[in-house]
């Protein structure tokens, strides 16, 4: 169960190596999502950051428009 104090604590941004961890993914698919602009992501520098519930957000709403011929 969280904490105050965590509750209040802003979200951590992840790497590219965190993120894909996190999806299951190879950092090249999420290279590859960032290039094609599909992924929520943030440029800091010269890394790429993501927020966790930005991209949870993007995974449940691609779940919710794919289609039996996108699966296939």
């Amino acid at each position: 169960m969280p904490t105050k104090e965590s509750e209040n604590m802003p979200e951590r941004w992840l790497s590219v190596k965190e993120i894909a961890a996190h999806l299951g993914v190879s950092k090249e698919s999420i290279y590859n999502w960032v290039n094609e602009e599909k992924i929520p992501a943030h440029k800091i520098g010269r890394f790429w950051k993501f927020k966790v519930s930005e991209v949870d957000t993007w995974v449940i709403s691609k779940k919710n428009k794919t289609s039996k011929k996108d699966i296939q």
